[in-house]
């Protein structure tokens, strides 16, 4: 009958699956032991112990890389959503007073112990007019965020955001985390879902 040739006898090449996993499967046994290795269940209390202090030092790594660059995979949950990213946006794109309120709070301790009556008054005023500007500059924030809230997350619960702003506007910029991701007097985007 018809004989072959070499060349005919030689199985074709299959040509590479583009986007395909660059390696072949592994067989049954090799994937059972790679299974048994991660489920591998520390023995002693001293291994479940190290075991626990890594995978938690991981997750702290995690959470503190997000809380510098904002990611919301890995913040906490009273920090994650859009709500709470437009919150933290409009209370770092806005100036307050409150910024002020250490070195304000440093003078007039300065001014209270300086022991001359004159310095003292001038220090209990300059203390009482910080707390009464703070206190009106948090009722301020308050209904200019919830008007912009109703605006742009309507149907949305508000429940909790008021006390959320106020005590991210009460930290100095640079110490508010997570990070601060807009200027002061940036304009925000229109869409925050």
């Amino acid at each position: 009958m018809f004989r072959r040739t070499n060349s005919e006898q030689e199985t074709p090449t299959v040509p590479e699956k583009a986007g395909g996993k660059g390696r072949p499967t592994p067989s049954r046994k090799e994937a059972e032991a790679a299974a048994r290795a991660r489920a591998k269940v520390p023995r002693t209390r001293k291994e479940q112990m190290a075991a626990q202090r890594s995978a938690r030092g991981e997750t702290s790594q995690k959470m503190r890389q997000a809380m510098k660059t904002g990611d919301e995979r890995y913040l906490p949950a009273r920090d994650r959503g859009p709500v709470k990213r437009f919150i933290r946006d409009y209370v770092d794109s806005r100036f307050s007073f409150i910024e002020l309120m250490v070195p304000l709070l440093i003078l007039s301790m300065v001014l209270g112990y300086s022991g001359n009556r004159a310095m003292m008054n001038i220090g209990n005023t300059v203390l009482f007019t910080t707390l009464v500007v703070i206190v009106f500059d948090i009722v301020m924030l308050r209904f200019r965020l919830r008007r912009e809230l109703a605006r742009r997350f309507p149907g949305e619960s508000t429940r909790g955001t008021t006390l959320y702003a106020a005590m991210r506007s009460l930290q100095m910029k640079f110490l508010r985390l997570p990070k601060a991701q807009v200027r002061i007097g940036e304009k925000l985007p229109e869409t925050y879902r």
